[in-house]
């Protein structure tokens, strides 16, 4: 019988979804708290995990953390070990940061809004002003919209720059800058599992950010062929796996990957495409894992 653990904050609806697929194959997942985990990292993976079982005997896990940083250590550890994991660490390094994942896709030849880096007060400004007014700010690594800044004129981008000078931590003092994109009110969240865009939503809002976090609203976006040609090569361009890849919709260039996540959130996303996201990424793992159950 396949072994199947779930490392996670808390359970969230969507590990409660997985959960009841995994269940419904007639698998039940080892729940792993990630506040629990207690690894020696000179041993190999027959030290136990938090439930008293040796992570080697694991065919698969999915890493579910809210923390970004935790996520990435353990695929890291259990990579190491061979022992796979969704995502792997390879792309979930590249899709935890912005700057990483731009250079991803430009390597790719994959659309995408220009963006400039800096790392001074100065060099910030001169970057903005390259772009043009309005830019967004945003952090490398971050989620859910959060300190996303709009700049409409130096005076704003001074202030920001200032504010995360002084009270942002290291992350903060590099200056990612993204040009502005006059979306139509809303943006793209399409779904790749493997090798196929599952589904997708339009995330509307009146606000400039979309996020469903944030108030945006979920409907079914259909899944085009050139939406899903773009965001299978988008996928691959990061490592693949289970992904949320934001497309815009720019006015004059067409459809652009913005961002692409690697711990994605889908509750909103199932009711409006009328597709169980939750089954289609336990089959994923399914196929995935070391063994067959």
């Amino acid at each position: 019988m396949m072994r199947v653990g779930m490392l996670v904050t808390h359970l969230r609806p969507e590990e409660k979804l997985l959960i009841a697929a995994f269940q419904a194959r007639g698998i039940e997942p080892d729940v792993l708290l990630d506040r629990e985990v207690n690894i020696d990292l000179t041993a190999g993976a027959d030290q136990p995990a938090p439930n008293g079982i040796a992570w080697s005997a694991y065919d698969i896990v999915l890493e579910r953390c809210v923390s970004t940083s935790r996520g990435m250590y353990l695929q890291a550890i259990l990579n190491a070990w061979g022992i796979p994991t969704i995502n792997s660490y390879a792309t979930a390094s590249i899709c935890a940061d912005k700057l990483l994942t731009t250079l991803a896709l430009a390597r790719a030849g994959i659309p995408q809004p220009t963006a400039r880096v800096a790392f001074d007060e100065d060099s910030a400004l001169e970057a903005v002003a390259a772009l043009g007014y309005p830019a967004v700010f945003k952090p490398v690594t971050g989620s859910w919209g959060r300190l996303l800044a709009k700049v409409n004129d130096r005076t704003a981008a001074e202030a920001i720059i200032e504010h995360r000078l002084t009270l942002g931590s290291y992350q903060h003092h590099t200056f990612y800058i993204q040009q502005y994109v006059d979306k139509p009110g809303r943006d793209i969240r399409a779904f790749v599992v493997g090798d196929e865009t599952i589904c997708a939503i339009y995330r509307s809002s009146a606000h400039w950010i979309t996020n469903t976090a944030r108030g945006g609203t979920a409907s079914n976006c259909p899944v085009t062929p050139e939406l899903n040609d773009l965001c299978l090569r988008a996928a691959r361009a990061v490592g693949g796996g289970v992904l949320a890849l934001d497309v815009f919709e720019d006015p004059q260039r067409g459809l652009l990957i913005n961002e692409i996540n690697h711990t994605m959130e889908f509750r909103n996303s199932s009711a409006p495409t009328g597709v169980d996201i939750a089954a289609r990424v336990v089959e994923y793992a399914i196929q995935q894992a070391r063994v067959t159950a």
